[in-house]
């Protein structure tokens, strides 16, 4: 049934090429996915939330993630050794309470984070929810594109083709606004 239609329908790879079109973006989306932020922003998410309260690595881990929605959760291995270094810096300090270091701002931190509030991941138009809704509605659409070449006639094929192109183009349109 993948092969229903013939190679020139989609292309010179035929219904194989929108699979493997399908598995590049679902990969490409995943490996940036949720899991991994830019240089700087585990410091900065660490200082705004520490300006909130005190927290221990855990609940500072899984705040991160709560507030991206899911799209970013930091390893251990990225968040203490970031922990470590702001209280070498004199930035935060650290206190033991039932077996657990707690950790929170000094002066020095607290001027810090006033100045990096509007770099936290959650902060800008690419956080939370919206992060993962452009890779996961890119995939959907694909699928459904699969779906059109698997069972669709050639004039849904057509037709599918000319939604798609004319989506392309209004997407490199919302590029060109701004």
């Amino acid at each position: 049934m993948r092969d229903s239609y013939p190679a020139g329908a989609f292309g010179a790879s035929g219904m194989d090429g929108i699979w493997q079109a399908v598995d590049e973006l679902r990969s490409r989306f995943e490996k940036r996915g949720g899991t991994r932020a830019g240089k700087g922003e585990v410091r900065a998410a660490v200082l705004a939330l520490l300006a909130e309260r005190p927290m221990h690595g855990y609940q500072i881990i899984r705040e991160i993630e709560e507030r991206s929605g899911g799209s970013w959760k930091p390893s251990a291995g990225s968040v203490y050794p970031t922990l470590q270094l702001l209280a070498d810096e004199g930035v935060i300090s650290a206190e033991e309470s039932n077996g657990r270091k707690i950790y929170s701002l000094t002066e020095a931190g607290r001027e810090e984070a006033a100045g990096s509030h509007d770099s936290v991941p959650w902060a800008g138009s690419s956080a939370g929810a919206s992060f993962g809704s452009l890779p996961r509605a890119g995939i959907e659409l694909a699928q459904a594109t699969a779906q059109v070449g698997r069972t669709g006639s050639p004039e849904q094929v057509q037709q599918a083709v000319a939604v798609l192109e004319e989506a392309r183009r209004r997407i490199y349109s919302i590029l060109a606004q701004g």
